[in-house]
Parts: structure tokens; sequence; C-alpha cells
């Protein structure tokens, strides 16, 4: 019973939840879920259990969730089961899959601890998902956040597996006969996290077959890195930060010199205001530049470059969210949305209809920066497939647009030329032809 003591032992000095709560338990039907419901009754805390079927695998969704309900029943705790239209949602809001299923269940996980009095809710993340999470977030750029990956605790969502790995608990279902199933979407290479998983983990296992004990500590020392950093910069942000009436000042020639300037700024903007790594790069290249007045958003704040200050304020809702989108640039914010840029071959483009909320652009016809800002009147295009111009109002009058959504659409541009009315339509002349060899490829997600 190696797995149940480390279990109770992990979670006892985590403090991360008591005989004394109750906890909600994710479910999914996964080895390491079910796993989770074992140790937990094992160990004799409150719990209950809850599974979203998100109907997106037909009748291998239904079987997990009888499988989960009647194991639940075995062991005598309260079961909750919720059933999602996730298809009909990422219609309705032009979110990814995983962005859909994401904020459904925690939606739902929320109105059940409010409803039944859970303290905290138990996701079953272990030590491989952390390590995961590490290199994709090194591979789409980060800073050393970003390379501690995933914590034991945030809030009231708790993940009382960490310190296990994949094969502990698959060893541990395995000898003790619990019952579980497998997600066939986890064989697939369509995610970047199972490119990872299935690709690169395995072949640097192969280079080094400690790899994952290594791992475990290089993250281990990296949040210990990270844990000073935020006590130094607690201390230096009071000596730069000024906040008056919900705006704030970072005065940057109060920066000890002998400190590195960047990095303060990228901490400051980053943890407080969500600012990305290559957002918060272009920012200090403008201060370089003494580019005052140029404008940054993350998805709820703007930053402005004021000589040798930087001004953050929240995004009012009139706010135009102008953005340059330099090629090195991988993310921009277009108010409730963020559009991913990737450059890639044609030949390595599957399919060229990808849906409303993907762009596939010939790249050797944008003119850099590109630009992303709200709709205005007197706005046109030509819409993919016609030859003549129509004026972006009429446009969106023939869509039926609702006057809410005018007001939240975005367009990006080249030069003076809208490219895509943003999650709408493509504009003809920048499409992909016969003669297209660069794509540019911008997926666009809510936030």
């Amino acid at each position: 019973m190696y797995l149940l003591e480390e279990f109770e032992k992990y979670v006892s000095e985590n403090e991360l939840f008591s005989h004394n709560d109750k906890v909600l338990l994710a479910v999914s039907g996964g080895v390491d879920s079910m796993v989770l419901m074992s140790l937990t009754a094992a160990a004799g805390y409150q719990f209950g259990v809850a599974h979203c079927n998100f109907q997106l695998r037909g009748k291998e969704s239904d079987e997990d969730e009888v499988m989960v309900e009647r194991e639940a029943k075995r062991l005598g705790v309260e079961f909750y089961n919720a059933s999602f239209d996730t298809t009909a949602e990422m219609a309705r809001t032009g979110e990814s899959m995983e962005m859909a299923a994401r904020r459904l269940r925690y939606a739902w996980f929320k109105s059940l601890c409010d409803e039944h009095g859970y303290s905290v809710i138990a996701i079953a993340h272990h030590i491989n998902d952390s390590i995961e999470t590490f290199f994709i977030n090194m591979l789409r750029g980060t800073g050393l956040r970003g390379l501690t990956g995933i914590n034991a605790q945030v809030g009231r969502i708790v993940r009382p597996l960490m310190f296990a790995t994949r094969k502990d608990i698959h060893d541990f279902a395995i000898a003790h006969r619990i019952p579980f199933r497998e997600d066939s979407s986890n064989r697939s290479t369509k995610y970047l996290r199972n490119k990872v998983r299935l690709g690169l983990v395995p072949m640097l296992k192969e280079i080094n077959p400690q790899f994952t004990t290594i791992m475990r500590r290089n993250i281990s020392r990296l949040s210990q890195a990270q844990e000073f950093v935020t006590a130094s910069m607690e201390m230096i942000k009071r000596q730069v930060v000024e906040e008056q009436s919900g705006i704030y000042t970072l005065h940057i020639d109060r920066i000890d010199s002998s400190l590195p300037r960047n990095f303060i700024i990228y901490e400051i903007l980053s943890a407080q205001f969500g600012f990305k790594g290559d957002v918060v790069d272009l920012l200090c290249h403008a201060l370089d530049n003494e580019a005052t007045g140029r404008r940054f958003y993350s998805r709820d704040w703007v930053a402005v470059v004021d000589r040798q200050k930087i001004v953050v304020a929240a995004v009012a809702e009139d706010d135009d969210c102008e953005t340059l989108v330099d090629r090195s640039m991988i993310r921009s914010y277009a108010g409730g949305s963020v559009l991913f840029y990737e450059y890639c071959d044609i030949d390595f483009i599957e399919t060229l209809d990808m849906g409303d909320n993907v762009a596939l652009l010939d790249a050797d016809k944008l003119q850099f920066p590109l630009k992303v800002r709200r709709w205005r009147e007197g706005d046109w295009f030509i819409p993919l497939g016609m030859s003549g111009r129509k004026k972006l109002s009429d446009y969106l009058i023939d869509k039926k647009v609702s006057l809410v959504e005018k007001n939240r659409q975005f367009v990006l541009l080249s030069g003076d030329d809208i490219v895509w009315v943003v999650g709408r339509r493509l504009d003809d002349r920048f499409c992909i032809t016969k003669k297209t060899e660069n794509v540019l490829k911008i997926v666009r997600d809510n936030i």
C-alpha cells in the first residue's frame, strides 16, 4: 500500500484538505481519477464524485459515466453527473473543445461546491502532467513561472496525486483491480499535450532513463527559485509601482541599474496583469526607442509607454484595443479572445476548411506588423469567394449580427487592408491559392 501511505503523507504535508473537509472529486473514468477515488476512500476522507459527460465520444462517453457511477455507489458516496452539448457550446462561443469543456466543468464544479458544502475540488493530475506542462509552456514561450509545472493547490482546486508518476498510478490500479477506461483521444497526436506525451517525452527517456526523476527535481528547484523571485519582486514593486484610482504607474528610472530591467518589467506585468512574454519584449523595445504612446494589451489590461514610465489601466469597454502584431509574436488579444499565430509550409496544411475560428493566410502577401483592432464605420473588405468590395457594416447586418456582438467584433489588417473579419470571414485577397508557399495560421480562442 505504498501509494496510499504516500498519498496521505502528501495531502497532510501540503495541507490540501483534512478529515473535517468535504472533498469533491472530479472523476472522468480514466486510470488517474479512478485511483484517486480509491485512495480517497481508503484514507477515510469525506467525498463526493462529480462526472462530466461532454458527449464527444458517443457510446464511449456514456460507458465512462456508467462505470464511474457504479464505482461511486459501491463506495457509498454521492454521485453527481452532468451532460454537456460541448459541440453546440463550441459553435456558440467560438472556443476550442478544450477551452469550452474546461469552462463548463469548472463552472459546474463550483456550483456543486456552493450547493452541497464541498471545501475543495480534487483533480487527478500527477507529476507526468506537470512535466508535460513544463515543455508545453517552454515551446509556447514563457518565463520562470511557466516552468514550474502544475501547482498542487490553486484556490480550492487541489491536486493530491502530484507526488506520483503515471506508472505508479497505473501499477496501483492493476494490482488492486481498480476499474478504469482508456480515453481513445489520448492516443491522438492532434493535441499538443499528446505530441509531447507520446513523442517528445519517450525520446528524452530513451536518452536518459532517469528523465522523470530528474525533471521532478528540476521543477522543484524552479518552483523554489520562483518563490524567491516572487518575494524579491514584492520589495521591488513597493519602490517602482504606484497606484492611484485603479491606474498603475511603473517608474522605470527607479529600477536599480545593476538589476535586469526587462526581467523586472516582465515579472510585474505578467504576475499582476497577465501580460505574456512576447508582448513584454515588444513593450521593452518600445521603451528603448522612446515610442511614447504605444499601447500593449493583455486580456484585461492595457499598458501605455510614457517616456520612462509604463502606465497600466483596465481595458475600457469602448477601447479600440489596437494591437500591432510583429512577426515574432505568437499571440495577441482581441477583446474576449486570444489569437495564436503559427507559420508553416503549405505542405503541412491538411485541410483548408478548419472552421470560422481558424484563418489560413498567404504569409508572403502580408505587410508586417499586422494590426488587430475593433471594426469601425467605413471599414470594407472583399469577402472570400467574391470579387467586389463590401462594407463591413453591411456584411454584419446581412449576417444578422446583434448590436452586442458588433461591439465585440475585431478585424485583422495588413497595412490598411482587412485580412480577416475575426471569427467570421477572410478577405479574398489574402487567402491561400495554388501559388502559396508559406502560410500564417491564426487560431481564435475565447478566454
